[in-house]
């Protein structure tokens, strides 16, 4: 094939990437991402053939405002820790329906406290639910809007970094190429996967995942799996 030729090529390719990963993970896409990266990657496709069909929840039709209420309580935590304080936080506000900012911003720091969350996470509560109620953050707008503007709006708010802002790409929005390389689990499933003696770099770990575009988010979470 000639430059000119594979020049044509990826130039007409690359839209399709892009349209792939600004939009939401659709059901009938899942079979076609975990096609995709087993005829790309003969290790991926192995761990797949393991595991089996991805459940990356479709989360949409869910409150926004409770997914970060809950990508908060999941930092430095277990998910089973980060549920219980979850479900703690929900009793006090009345129960998830009435997870409102108004709600958060009305319950005190002592009771926050007792349902265990730690002083800096009551603080990162009160500036998300601010933010929110103020009208700073529409979260029922992220879904028109870009990866990266979604990140760039969510870590505005107080103790809310690129990793939570990954996460609720994947867990609310149901990006399909999202890739958290600071997450530590993908770091540890990219480490295994490669049979590496060391933890790998982002930027080796971005260079590995590209063949995996534009279904980063489904690679990831079977990185996950590697360590259930």
């Amino acid at each position: 094939m000639t430059a000119r030729r594979r020049a044509r090529g990826a130039a007409t390719a690359r839209p399709q990437v892009t349209a792939i990963a600004s939009r939401a993970l659709t059901e009938a896409e899942f079979d076609r991402a975990r096609r995709t990266l087993m005829r790309r990657d003969p290790r991926l496709a192995s761990l797949i053939k393991k595991v089996g069909r991805c459940c990356l929840p479709d989360s949409r039709g869910h409150d926004p405002f409770a997914g970060l209420v809950r990508v908060i309580m999941s930092q430095q935590l277990s998910g089973k820790a980060a549920d219980t304080i979850f479900g703690r936080v929900e009793v006090l506000a009345g129960g998830r329906a009435a997870l409102t900012p108004a709600t958060i911003r009305a319950l005190a720091a002592d009771a926050l406290r007792g349902a265990g969350v730690s002083r800096p996470k009551i603080s990162y509560l009160y500036d998300l639910a601010e933010r929110v109620q103020d009208g700073r953050l529409d979260l029922h707008a992220l879904d028109g809007h870009g990866d990266e503007e979604v990140i760039a709006q969510i870590t505005a708010v107080k103790g809310l970094g690129r990793w939570s802002a990954e996460m609720f790409l994947m867990f609310r929005l149901n990006r399909p190429d999202i890739f958290p390389v600071g997450d530590l689990g993908i770091v540890k499933g990219v480490q295994k996967l490669f049979s590496m003696k060391r933890r790998p770099s982002p930027r080796t770990m971005e260079r590995l995942a590209e063949p995996w575009r534009p279904y980063r988010s489904v690679a990831a979470w079977y990185l996950w799996r590697l360590h259930d």
